[in-house]
């Protein structure tokens, strides 16, 4: 896969507290990056990202993992750290994506991890030539609104394995129509975060 143009995961609703993210388990756990300071960036909480990687943990060994808007890189890197065979990364954000080859090269995960400084949406909307994904992370601007759009387009494209796993986080009072063959497994909130994950059975 060979991205061209992504959607920034820059979330103006949910500011970032600080700009440096922790690791929480696996090889690289308690490892500590720095994120650019880009208006609204900020990774996934702690306490989201254990729970949704305990929910994982029997998919996430070995895994092709696709983390649709990066951002941080929080949940591509957290799952690499915990097994994930392979890891795409897509982020519109120049910074951004300068902000995660570095932590990449830092992390020495050079050829485990691809990286696609792309417009997400218009990428996947060229659908899949390569080997689908297995763990798919789908958490989009809250405000650009991208979460139907996101998923039509992965379901349609080829884009997930057979018994693909989706991770989902929005907003509490945001909706989404799903496609008839993905079952809700695990689902939580934390404050005014939805976090859901959906295992797809094929159709």
């Amino acid at each position: 896969m060979k991205p061209q143009a992504l959607t920034s995961k820059v979330q103006s609703a949910r500011p970032a507290a600080s700009n440096q993210l922790r690791i929480i388990g696996g090889k690289w756990r308690g490892r500590k990056l720095r994120f650019p300071s880009i208006d609204g960036l900020r990774p996934t909480g702690d306490r989201i990202r254990e729970t949704l990687f305990n929910w994982l943990a029997p998919e996430i060994q070995g895994a092709r993992c696709l983390d649709v808007y990066a951002g941080s890189g929080a949940l591509g890197l957290e799952a690499l750290s915990r097994g994930a065979g392979h890891v795409s990364l897509l982020e519109k954000d120049a910074q951004a994506i300068r902000s995660l080859r570095e932590h990449v090269q830092l992390l020495g995960a050079e050829s485990e991890v691809e990286l696609g400084h792309t417009d997400s949406l218009a990428f996947l909307q060229r659908g899949n030539q390569v080997e689908p994904f297995d763990v798919v992370f789908v958490d989009p601007p809250f405000s650009a609104n991208l979460w139907q759009q996101t998923l039509d387009v992965l379901e349609a494209g080829g884009w997930l394995a057979d018994s693909a796993s989706i991770y989902l986080e929005l907003g509490v009072k945001d909706e989404v129509q799903l496609p008839v063959n993905w079952v809700l497994h695990r689902d939580k909130r934390a404050g005014q975060v939805s976090y859901r994950l959906y295992y797809r059975e094929a159709p």
